[in-house]
């Protein structure tokens, strides 16, 4: 298992649009891919899972991944998090 913490950058969080670019990234691994804040950890290839996390800008979130791609898949997913999503 590959896991990283990564603090969100968007002043609004993951909210619906970020957690689709988020979500749609995911998506593009063969891992298992989970996002985890304050101790609860949801699919991080479900929208509502995601969104159920009420991640909002400044909080840290561990992101973690198991499979062949897993290392790639969390870089990922970081960098697109430290982004801050383009807004």
């Amino acid at each position: 298992m590959y896991v990283k913490e990564v603090t969100v950058q968007n002043q609004v969080g993951l909210h619906s649009r970020p957690a689709t670019f988020f979500i749609q990234t995911a998506n593009e691994f063969k891992s298992t891919i989970w996002v985890e804040k304050d101790e609860r950890r949801v699919n991080a290839k479900s929208l509502l899972g995601v969104l159920s996390l009420g991640i909002l800008g400044g909080a840290t979130i561990r992101i973690m991944a198991e499979g062949a791609d897993e290392q790639e898949a969390v870089d990922s997913l970081v960098a697109k998090v430290e982004s801050g999503f383009a807004e």
